[in-house]
């Protein structure tokens, strides 16, 4: 019996959206890495929906959004990034992993099985936590018609939450590479922080750099920013005013490597949606149900359109419309 689920303090629903309702797959990606993924069935098909999950967080904590997604008509696809989960590696110590291959590897072999199950129907990607910026490191976004993020950020500290900077940055940026140092990978899930990381993935997050494209081999990075700035769509970046990762800063930050995307931000007070905290994990517990899971499935099905919590603002003059349910793939 697997313990119950718990981030810093955060402690997650019990996974009894089991299996059995929903279709195994298996993702083989460019290098030979076999992924663990999940198809929930919709019907009749508005669209195929990829969640992408946080660092270290199992797909199965999403289980019970996609189901909800897949209820409303979409096919929804959920998968553990290479390292985590059901796509975990024998052995963690020496595989090699990056945290960018996440992207330009997972996130792009999930990216090609969304297309095969779409056959021409608009493709979306909610995105939580880093899970909603490395889409951009994939080949041919193009392919997405809309984005939703949430709290999405690639963990540079500066951007981190005034209150919380001290304590995450030797946190994460100290004791979490120096474990990672001496182990060969980070035994997050012993020790109850995430799930255990490969060292590759630790070390990217711990010594991020203001840049993002520093932290990647210098002849990868012309060729990442170009990708990110290559999607067009709709992109809303959702965060709530507790999120000690996903501040105003750090999802701005994010947001400006999306160079042409239709850039909007919206920020989440807790008690928009009844709550006294939220903070970066919590949105996606069903508890907000008919808050925050209504509005991203409604902004998914209006193209990026709609949208009724919180405040909301462009980051590059495009406005969205409270109210407006036509979707341009309607």
């Amino acid at each position: 019996m697997q313990p119950a689920f718990a981030i810093d303090g955060m402690r997650g629903e019990p996974a009894d959206v089991v299996a059995s309702t929903a279709q195994a797959l298996q993702v083989l990606c460019d290098d030979g890495v076999v992924l663990a993924a999940q198809l929930w069935r919709g019907g009749p098909v508005r669209s195929v929906v990829v969640i992408n999950p946080a660092t270290g967080v199992l797909a199965r904590y999403y289980h019970r959004y996609a189901a909800f997604l897949a209820s409303r008509g979409h096919d929804v696809i959920t998968y553990d990034y290479r390292g985590i989960g059901g796509s975990r590696p024998a052995a963690l110590r020496g595989c090699g992993y990056r945290g960018s291959d996440w992207g330009t590897l997972d996130f792009a072999a999930i990216l090609d099985e969304a297309e095969r199950l779409a056959q021409g129907r608009p493709i979306m990607v909610v995105g939580h936590s880093i899970g909603g910026f490395i889409p951009g490191l994939a080949p041919r976004m193009d392919r997405c018609a809309a984005m939703l993020t949430v709290g999405a950020q690639f963990a540079y500290w500066r951007d981190y939450a005034r209150w919380a900077r001290l304590s995450h940055c030797l946190k994460w940026h100290v004791a979490m590479p120096a474990i990672t140092a001496l182990l060969g990978y980070f035994p997050g899930r012993r020790i109850g922080w995430l799930e255990d990381l490969p060292a590759g993935v630790a070390f990217e997050w711990a010594f991020r750099r203001a840049r993002m494209e520093r932290s990647l081999p210098r002849a990868e990075r012309a060729e990442i920013i170009r990708r990110l700035a290559a999607f067009q769509g709709p992109l809303l970046a959702v965060t709530t005013s507790d999120d000690p990762f996903g501040t105003p800063a750090a999802i701005e930050r994010g947001l400006s490597y999306y160079a042409g995307a239709r850039r909007s931000l919206a920020v989440i007070e807790p008690a928009d949606i009844g709550c006294e905290h939220v903070g970066h994990f919590d949105l996606f517990h069903s508890r907000h149900r008919d808050t925050f899971w209504l509005s991203s499935a409604r902004w998914l099905e209006s193209g990026g359109r709609c949208w009724d919590i919180g405040i909301i603002r462009p980051v590059t003059g495009h406005s969205l419309t409270k109210g407006n349910t036509h979707a341009p793939w309607s």
